[in-house]
């Protein structure tokens, strides 16, 4: 029988809708829109009564980006995906704040100039989106591309951080 994993969970209110945040004990596991394909893992602790200190810490910084105040996030994070997914999420990481980069070359960052499919696929699977920030990757000629929080939610991220101007 597998051990039970607790998991954190809260909920944040931000100009793209209610989000939900979860946590394990050391690290952010997930951040969901109302409109994520998968939710919180089952089992997730919905009570409040003993704040996460991960959870808190996410929840300041999350405010401060939405306030303009943030372009970077410094927090624990713990994700379970491919050695390729996990190999993309990192270059993501270290996409600079404000710029963004089409699937093909990201594809050629992660070393696989063939693989922009394959990096569209793991973005989807981002578990961490807006800390992860797969909203920066769109399609070669600019346009808006596949977002699971939804394109609005999308070009609303762009935007915030100046570096989407039109379509």
């Amino acid at each position: 029988m597998k051990p039970v994993v607790r998991v954190a969970l809260t909920r944040l209110a931000t100009p793209l809708g209610e989000l939900t945040l979860t946590a394990s004990a050391t690290a952010l596991t997930g951040v969901y829109f109302p409109t994520s394909r998968h939710g919180p893992p089952p089992g997730a602790d919905r009570t409040t009564s003993d704040p996460s200190p991960v959870l808190e810490r996410t929840r300041e910084q999350l405010e401060e980006y939405f306030a303009g105040t943030r372009s970077a996030f410094d927090l624990p994070l713990e994700t379970t995906g491919t050695p390729f997914e996990e190999h993309v999420w990192g270059a993501l990481r270290r996409m600079p704040y404000g710029t963004t980069t089409s699937y093909g070359e990201l594809a050629r960052r992660v070393g696989d100039p063939k693989a922009s499919r394959a990096v569209g696929i793991a973005n989807a699977r981002n578990p961490i989106p807006i800390i992860i920030p797969c909203h920066r990757v769109i399609g070669a000629s600019g346009e808006l591309t596949g977002y699971g929080g939804g394109l609005d939610r999308k070009l609303w991220l762009l935007k915030h951080e100046g570096c989407y101007l039109a379509l």
